[in-house]
């Protein structure tokens, strides 16, 4: 038998020690991988059986209703004393989608959480579990049966305490590392600034709009980031969920309110939102029990001034959704991978400026001189179009026009805001045919409405 040459020799016995040498580092490794997942799960059953027992405790104390403290929430070690690997092994696909250098922004950053509901308590969850390192919540209200339906952490042991401390369990139960800082206050724009102080973003899940308004404005006059939700109650559709600029909002009653209080205060643009496009049908507030009246004016009856207590009705997978917009976006703007302007959006902008275009045009036909400049702008239009005409005709039945167009109402009149409303384009060529008398009083009468309206809002914003 022919022996091998010396040098295929020398290569086999390289190739065998390798082989060998690499066994042995793998084996290594996944020894201590398991030796470290057994100590992980000896800290999580001890977590566990802890939060269990003081579970047991407070039911054979408790009445009807007892209050959270400190001393309900499970003690778990601080980020010093756990172990990095554990962690980055937690977040293994975080690293791997936003890389070492993102995440090193997102667990270097603090977020403060305002409003910790059905919205909030979902955006909460989510920016921990993707390695959000410092979190702030601040929420006055107490946990309720009716939360569950929508709440991210609540549960039956949770009814009648604070709904901060029932996301802060919850949030260290599952991250070792995380500080929380929970507050039980109702934030005020005289004396809530410290509650936005050291934060890299302020989620704002706030559902009322005066404190909402408040706290948008003391954000972008200190040039704090924050992301606003809008109105999740009485939707359905999960499609018509949408991330844009406040200026952009389409559709959705709490954001038009939001962004119109805001231009009265010189802010029209730089927050963005995360809102809805469906338009709400017949669902309404449920009623009050007639003995509620009888204690008297039912904006009264709240624990805090101009907080709703009527319930409005709320499909709970909506609120999460928006919790997890909200989540999914401070966290690519942390690391650094901000998410692009959503299509429907840009193809929003633009319809507003095709019709500001079609109108300039066909005014410069009926007249015969060129318009250089209009009186109105892109913005003016989307006022128009979508808040006071909510994306109508104003012609009856007021269908969704296939394709719309601005045009004057009365033809012999200035080219002004007030003067202008939205049709199909075969009812504008009509209109112009044969002017406004063609359409009756009802539609008069809208019209009337709108210029009201308008005028209202040009006082609201001193323009």
């Amino acid at each position: 038998m022919s022996r091998r040459p010396p040098v295929v020799e020398l290569a086999i016995a390289a190739f065998a020690a390798s082989s060998a040498t690499a066994i042995a580092i793998f084996s290594y490794q996944a020894f201590s991988r398991r030796q470290r997942r057994i100590k992980l799960s000896e800290e999580v059953n001890e977590s566990l059986a802890h939060e269990l027992d003081v579970e047991s405790s407070q039911k054979s104390h408790r009445g009807t209703v007892q209050t959270a403290t400190d001393s309900d929430l499970p003690i778990l070690d601080e980020e010093s004393n756990y172990d990095e690997t554990l962690i980055r092994e937690q977040l293994t696909r975080n690293y791997a989608f936003f890389g070492d250098e993102g995440m090193k922004k997102i667990r270097g950053s603090k977020v403060a959480v305002i409003g910790c509901g059905g919205v909030g308590s979902w955006a909460a969850v989510m920016l921990v579990r993707s390695g959000i390192s410092s979190i702030r919540l601040v929420d006055f209200d107490y946990v309720t049966l009716s939360s569950l339906n929508r709440h991210a952490t609540a549960t039956l042991a949770d009814v009648g305490t604070p709904k901060v401390k029932c996301v802060e369990k919850a949030l260290k139960s599952f991250s070792k590392w995380i500080k929380v800082e929970s507050c039980i206050e109702l934030w005020r724009a005289e004396d809530g600034g410290w509650l936005l102080d050291d934060v890299d973003w302020v989620v704002d899940a706030i559902d009322n709009i005066g404190t909402k308004v408040d706290l948008l404005k003391y954000c972008h006059e200190k040039g704090i980031k924050v992301f606003a939700s809008m109105g999740a109650g009485a939707k359905c559709d999960p499609t018509r969920i949408q991330i844009s600029d406040i200026s952009h909002t389409v559709y959705d009653p709490l954001a038009r309110a939001v962004r119109r209080r805001l231009r009265a205060k010189g802010i029209s643009f730089g927050i963005p939102v995360v809102y809805s496009t469906e338009v709400p049908g017949d669902v309404k507030l449920l009623p009050l029990p007639e003995e509620e009246f009888a204690k008297g004016s039912v904006n009264e009856l709240g624990v805090f001034d101009d907080f709703r207590v009527r319930i409005l009705p709320v499909l709970g997978p909506l609120p999460s959704i928006f919790g997890l917009n909200i989540a999914t976006y401070i966290l690519c703007e942390l690391a650094g991978k901000p998410i692009p302007n959503p299509l429907p959006i840009k193809g929003r902008r633009k319809l507003y400026e095709k019709l500001l275009r079609d109108l300039q045009v066909r005014e410069a036909k009926l007249t015969g001189t060129q318009i250089n400049r209009m009186p109105i702008d892109e913005d003016d239009v989307s006022f128009l179009f979508e808040d006071v005409h909510r994306g109508r005709s104003v012609i009856p039945p007021h269908a969704i026009p296939q394709r719309p167009t601005l045009v004057k109402w009365d033809q012999a009149g200035d080219l002004t805001l007030e003067n202008i409303v939205v049709m199909e384009i075969p009812e504008s060529e009509r209109h112009v045919k044969e002017g406004a008398q063609v359409w009756g009083e009802e539609v008069k009468a809208i019209v009337k409405s709108h210029r009201k309206e308008i005028k209202e809002w040009r006082t609201w914003v001193g323009v």
